[in-house]
């Protein structure tokens, strides 16, 4: 006898949800996880501290106030970090709350520690302080996320040189800040300080960013945080970071020197497997820690899985806490619908972008007739009375069968209005329905409506001409 039916490491998203769910249906479940990180990275130092310091940055610099009260308007003139992390640590501080609530109330027992196998169906629990106990389980899912890659090379002290989990340690807003890196945690930060006032200059290798992104939203953003002083610098690498009595420079490739007050290292995760001992599970993980799994979010070890950021791609909350439930369901022989094949993308710069389907880029590509339906913020009611004159919502519709192929938002509210266009694609409907429907006035969403009305009146345009 097994102590327990399921046993998950890491109690982030895809941990949560799979404990959870496995105590559901009525299973005997364990979590393993550190004291002080309940929630995992996502809620301590990922996830919920970046998108709640965005809210705060916003708040504080009254930035999307200015088109109506000005450009010199802001609510406080010195911020501080303290101002910053004041509102992060109420936040954090209640959702860890919550989730220990709903693990306890669905009876799963929190183990506190690190765990690492001792065989396939057994892990060793150290708890910090050389306590440790062994506990046997029937299955085990392992979701132990990631931690921010770091170059060897690189000497990160937590102050002037740091890694995204190092922001919240800041002890001053920094006057200048090179990222490196223009991925999504990259921009994000890096349009954060840029609207605190910070000189961000952002280094990437590739020639552009954010390469999975409507090539028309990124430059709009780019666009942006250009008016925000952020300067980019496309095909440069970083050879070496000089720490230096006032700061840090930057020493590119190209013989190019940059000095900044603060250099923030994104250049990518790396799954956190190291301490698991995977080979006594029968394990092994890929250079960047990854581990293998099937579509059921099954490893090599049949009774073993692995779910959110450890297995990679898409490595968003979103999709962990999905793939946490229904490795429970697989691992408790409950019958469950796959993940659908549609989800969002997300980023919270300022202003956000987010996306469902497919780009033109891709379209064009493949070769996929499509016509484009457009609806400017500025257009709108709710977009003036906002203050927002740059967002704009993008449909990509198929004038064969009129489905939408796309939905593209940049600008306020764009995470949670992408959500309308997802409903549509998902349940099979086409650009009729946003013609025809009714949406509240005034509001954000009306924009399915402009949008749908503007690709039907340029698919109409082509029948009148035949």
């Amino acid at each position: 006898m097994s102590d327990y039916d399921v046993l998950v490491l890491g109690s982030g998203p895809g941990g949560q949800k799979a404990a959870i769910a496995s105590a559901k249906l009525g299973a005997k479940v364990a979590l393993v996880e550190r004291r002080n990180m309940i929630g995992g990275v996502c809620i301590n130092t990922g996830t919920i501290p970046s998108k709640t310091l965005r809210e705060a940055v916003l708040y504080l610099t009254g930035m999307s106030q200015r088109e109506l009260y000005g450009q010199s308007y802001r609510v406080k003139d010195e911020i501080t970090i303290g101002d910053l992390t004041a509102r992060t640590s109420h936040v954090v501080g209640r959702e860890v709350d919550v989730i220990r609530s709903q693990l306890t109330r669905n009876g799963v027992t929190i183990l506190p520690g690190m765990g690492r196998f001792i065989d396939p169906h057994t892990v060793q629990v150290s708890d910090g302080s050389g306590q440790e106990r062994s506990v046997t389980a029937d299955k085990i899912v392992i979701a132990t996320g990631t931690t921010p890659a770091r170059p060897s090379s690189v000497d990160f002290d937590a102050q002037t040189i740091i890694d995204s989990d190092g922001i919240l340690g800041l002890e001053k807003i920094p006057r200048s800040m090179i990222v490196v890196g223009a991925g999504v945690i990259g921009i994000e930060y890096a349009s954060m300080f840029a609207a605190l006032g910070t000189k961000v200059t952002v280094i990437e290798q590739r020639m552009r960013m954010l390469e999975f992104c409507d090539t028309e939203v990124v430059e709009a953003l780019k666009y942006h945080l250009r008016d925000l002083a952020v300067t980019f610098r496309f095909g440069e690498t970083v050879s070496a970071v000089e720490k230096r009595k006032n700061g840090t420079v930057a020493v590119l490739e190209s013989g190019k020197k940059i000095p900044a007050d603060t250099v923030m290292y994104s250049a990518g995760r790396q799954g956190m497997t190291e301490f698991l001992d995977l080979p006594k599970a029968g394990l092994a993980a890929d250079k960047r820690g990854r581990i293998k799994v099937d579509s059921l979010f099954r490893t090599e070890v049949e009774h073993i899985y692995a779910v959110g950021d450890v297995i990679g791609f898409p490595a968003l909350a979103a999709t962990s806490m999905e793939q946490g439930r229904l490795a429970a369901h697989h691992a408790c022989d409950e019958p469950a619908h796959e993940m659908h094949q549609l989800q969002p993308i997300g980023i919270y710069s300022i202003p956000e972008i987010s996306y469902i389907g497919r780009t033109e880029d891709e379209l064009t590509e493949q070769r996929v007739p499509f016509e484009v339906g457009v609806s400017r913020y500025r257009e709108l009611a709710r977009g003036q009375i906002i203050g927002d004159s740059y967002g704009v919502l993008k449909l990509l519709v198929s004038p064969e069968d009129r489905s939408l192929l796309g939905v593209h938002v940049f600008g306020t509210g764009a995470t949670e209005l992408v959500h309308i266009g997802q409903a549509v694609m998902g349940c099979g409907g086409t650009v009729d329905y946003l013609v025809d429907t009714v949406f509240n006035y005034p509001t954000l969403a009306e924009s399915y409506k402009v949008a749908a009305l503007d690709a039907t009146n340029k698919i109409r345009q082509i029948t009148m001409i035949d």
